[in-house]
């Protein structure tokens, strides 16, 4: 039996990644985990102390460190296992103690370049000199890196001086089975509108609003090429937290749930989805609409293109491109059999690269290993 310690950042869609990752731990019978989820602390005297409650990074860092000590003197620890590094970096005291693997989805300077479009700011020169090192320490003092695409990989390579071969790349992803499109449940035909279909809770920063645009110059061709009535040719779903002003063809959902079956249901009643995003690094989205079997539109950003492989599972614009976008939407919308063929090779893509389960059991075998080297 292996007792590790799982710590998981809970911010944006690593609480989806989480979710994920402690449903497929727990069919493994090897693996006894304890889960500490750093949250932010938005009452009481912690949330009063400046510096602290406007600071992720210490708050999660703080809260982990505190939590695995507490965890500790209950439950021996054989391992620890940290996503991302942001609650592992004031950790490094229990790193040197236990095998330690650490996961990402983005090093601290890529998350810096996307950072305008997370309402992210850098600090002064003297406090990101700081931050780096720790950082560089932390991927020190870890026994292994995991990352969720190559692309990040690449980054921990070029400006952290990390090796290579220390480094693995796992992606998040779904479980297939849950997503895969009943059999009961068929593309629209063509007497029926094709539904485009956008899931992002920021609907500025995923491109919300640059598919809107698109969106209206499509229904406008439509009409003027007579190719439908412009009120049931196209329709476009949107699934998102932010306000939208009501307009024919668009239906705006703002209460789905991650993983519900109401979200999963949407999924399987469109016929392509679109995630024009300005800054995302692996949207858990598209993983969720190629099961789905749905071909995909997205970006040239991060590692979206490593997913979203243009011309085979879909198709990429660059970001802020109406013509580009609504170019890629009309391809898809007057063109079935592409869809079909594209939405095929996204669902085969997940089912190969980013199937949850496999991952998973991918990643526990990798901390089975350093938890044995350590020994």
């Amino acid at each position: 039996m292996y007792r590790i310690g799982f710590v998981i950042e809970q911010a944006l869609g690593h609480v989806t990644h989480g979710l994920n990752l402690k449903k497929n731990v727990a069919a493994d019978s090897e693996i006894e985990a304890h889960w500490i989820l750093p949250a932010w602390q938005t009452e009481g005297f912690a949330s009063k102390i400046p510096g602290y409650k406007s600071n992720w990074t210490l708050q999660a860092g703080l809260q982990a460190r505190s939590q695995i000590g507490k965890l500790q003197r209950s439950v021996p620890l054989d391992g620890l296992f940290f996503h991302t590094q942001v609650p592992a970096v004031l950790s490094q005291n229990w790193m040197k103690r236990f095998p330690s693997v650490v996961s990402l989805d983005a090093t601290p300077l890529q998350y810096d370049r996307l950072g305008d479009f997370y309402d992210h700011e850098t600090g002064p020169s003297w406090m990101e000199n700081k931050k780096y090192e720790l950082n560089v320490s932390c991927y020190q003092e870890a026994r292994h890196l995991v990352t969720w695409s190559a692309w990040a990989k690449a980054g921990l390579v070029a400006e952290y001086q990390v090796a290579a071969d220390k480094i693995t790349v796992i992606p998040p992803g779904v479980n297939p089975s849950e997503w895969k499109r009943p059999f009961s449940v068929q593309p629209s035909s063509a007497n029926n509108p094709v539904k485009i279909l956008f899931v992002g809770g920021n609907l500025e920063r995923k491109g919300g609003a640059v598919l809107l645009a698109a969106f209206r110059r499509l229904r406008a061709r439509l009409v003027e090429n007579e190719a439908g009535d412009g009120e049931t040719a196209v329709e476009l779903h949107l699934v998102t937290k932010d306000k939208v002003t009501p307009e024919a063809g668009v239906f705006v959902y703002h209460d789905m749930q991650p993983n519900s079956a109401e979200l999963k249901a949407l999924f399987h009643q469109s016929d392509l989805f679109c995630l024009p995003s300005y800054g995302d690094c692996l949207p858990m989205a598209l993983s969720e609409a190629g099961a789905a079997s749905l071909p995909l539109i997205s970006t040239n950003v991060a590692a979206i293109p490593e997913i979203v492989q243009d011309g085979y599972s879909g198709l990429l614009v660059e970001p802020g491109d109406v013509a580009g976008l609504e170019t890629a939407l009309q391809t898809l919308v007057a063109d079935p059999a592409l869809r079909q063929e594209m939405g095929s090779h996204a669902q085969t893509l997940v089912a190969t690269t980013f199937d949850a389960e496999k991952n998973a059991q991918t990643l526990l075998d990798l901390l089975k290993r350093e938890i044995k080297k350590a020994a």
